[in-house]
Order: structure tokens, then C-alpha cells, then sequence
């Protein structure tokens, strides 16, 4: 049976007064005046806090040290409010918490928005609770229209560039999949990336077969070349991808097998006289932890 989960948290949402609530870092002008923060603010002002900030248990005089929610108190603040929502937490290490923080995913965000327009919420409303434009939460209400399923499994959980998924509607299917599966690999998922993948994609593999591709600053000899280079590296990768979990083991079994023979000192002394350069490969292979310091 597994151990059960500890709950870091007080289930009870307490309104505690804004004077009683210590941040642990201080609000520079740069970050009160970002994007992310006039998003934050809008929504408070809009339809209040969602998200309660997090505190410590009080001290002696009563304060929290605040945890998670310093753009939120910030906004709390300047637009007069007294309290604010605020649930308790049991660890009081901020790096520890942040760490568990997880932020809403764009396809999470996309089925909000989806479920919230379903509802009969206006998106006048939706728009201003999110810092943007009315015209851009429709948009992302159609953002998974063309996209493959398989596609859609592997970004649910990353905070991707929204622009990703207009550019990969441009893309069939099954190259749509292809082209995040690289992603993925490479943790790159940036509008660039995704444009350069999708300028290398073969003229069959688009959405619009009949269509020239059109990228700016890129000129069709170059598309022509890119196109190459990226089936090279596709094909350099399904190789690679394909005999990984047997190299990795033989690399562990190999590793093993000359640890044990170099701590025999009878071993280790014959080829430290006679094979320097061998005894230092071998030793560079048992340290290796993996298939990338080896190499």
C-alpha cells in the first residue's frame, strides 16, 4: 500500500490583512510594469483573486512571510484593498514551493477559455480577467483546429508559443507529429524553431501541397538546402533513437566489467606501465554516466 500524501497546504482559504503579509522580495518598476503583471492586475480588478496567495503560519506579532502571490499582493495593494485570499502553508521554504508551482499550459489555458465561452461567460470578460484582446481569445478558443491528436498529447503540458499552432496547421498530420517529436527532444519550443522545421519540411509534407512555401528571409535555394539537412538529421535521429536503450546497456555492462577489472591492482599496475592511454579510457568510461560524457 502506498504511504499516504502529506498535504503541504491548510484546506481553509483565510482573508488576511494586507499589513500582516511580508513579501520576500521587493517590487521593482521593471516587473510592475510587464505584460504578465498588467494581466494579473486586470484580472484582480476584473473578477478578483482565483489563485489565494501563499503564507506562512504567523508570528509572534501576527506577520506571514508571503511565499507565492507577489504580483497579486502588489495589485492588491495599489488598487486598495484591506485583505487578501490566502491559504497556509506548512513548508515555509519559498525555493522548495516555487518549485511546485506549476503554471497553466497553453492547451490547458485553450480548453479554459473553450469550457468558460460554453458556459455563456462573454468574452469581453474572459479577455479583460487575462490582460488581452477580445479578438485573441477567440483565436484561442480554435487553437487546437488541424492540430493531430498525437500532437496535442505531447504539448499539453508545456507552456508553449501559441504561434506554434498556426504554423504547425500549415503542416500535415503526421509531420505535425514529427516536427514536435524534435521539439521535444531538443526542449525547443519557440515560434523560430518551429518555423525553421516547418521551412525544411518537404513541399508534399505541408497541409497545402499546391502552395509555394513563403518564410521571410529565406530563399527557396536555402529552403531547398534546409530540406535536405533536415531529413539527413531525421533519419541521423531514428537511428539513433532506435539502438539507445541497447547502447545503454552495454555501455552500464561494459562500465561494470572494467571497474571491476582496474581495481584489481595487479591489473591496474600492468596497464598503468606498459598502457597508459588504455587505463585512462577505461577509467573515463567507468565515470561516464551516461552515453554523452562517454562520448
Amino acid at each position: 500500500m502506498s504511504p499516504p500524501v502529506h498535504i503541504s497546504f491548510a484546506q481553509e482559504v483565510l482573508e488576511v490583512p494586507l499589513a500582516m503579509i511580508l513579501p520576500l522580495r521587493p517590487m521593482t518598476t521593471r516587473i510592475s510594469g510587464s505584460r504578465r503583471y498588467a494581466r494579473i492586475a486586470t484580472s484582480i480588478k476584473e473578477i478578483g483573486v482565483i489563485e489565494p496567495l501563499a503564507v506562512t503560519t504567523p508570528n509572534g506579532r501576527g506577520q506571514r512571510m508571503l511565499l507565492d502571490g507577489h504580483l497579486r499582493l502588489h495589485a492588491l495593494k495599489e488598487q486598495s484593498a484591506e485583505t487578501a485570499p490566502c491559504i497556509v502553508a506548512d513548508d515555509d521554504e519559498a525555493f522548495t514551493y516555487n518549485k511546485r508551482v506549476n503554471r497553466l499550459a497553453t492547451v490547458q489555458e485553450h480548453y479554459m477559455i473553450a469550457r468558460a465561452l460554453d458556459r455563456g461567460v462573454p468574452a469581453k470578460m474572459i479577455a479583460a480577467a487575462l490582460g488581452i484582446d477580445e479578438k485573441l481569445v477567440l483565436r484561442r478558443r480554435n487553437l487546437l483546429d488541424r492540430i493531430a491528436p498525437e500532437v496535442v498529447e505531447i504539448l499539453k503540458e508545456k507552456p508553449v508559443n501559441p504561434q506554434i499552432f498556426d504554423i504547425l496547421r500549415k503542416l500535415k498530420p503526421h509531420k505535425q507529429f514529427a516536427a514536435v517529436e524534435m521539439m521535444a527532444s531538443m526542449n525547443n519550443f519557440t515560434a523560430s524553431y518551429a518555423r525553421a522545421i516547418m521551412a525544411a519540411a518537404r513541399q508534399d509534407d505541408l497541409a497545402k501541397p499546391d502552395r509555394a512555401k513563403k518564410v521571410a528571409g529565406v530563399t527557396p535555394e536555402q529552403m531547398a538546402r534546409m530540406e535536405r539537412e533536415l531529413e539527413s538529421l531525421n533519419h541521423d535521429f531514428r537511428a539513433r533513437e532506435a539502438t539507445f536503450g541497447d547502447d545503454v546497456l552495454q555501455l552500464v555492462l561494459a562500465s561494470r566489467y572494467l571497474q571491476r577489472l582496474i581495481e584489481n591492482g595487479n591489473v591496474a599496475a600492468y596497464l598503468e606501465t606498459r598502457h597508459a592511454d588504455i587505463i585512462a579510457e577505461f577509467r573515463t568510461i567507468v565515470s561516464a554516466s551516461t552515453l554523452d560524457s562517454a562520448a
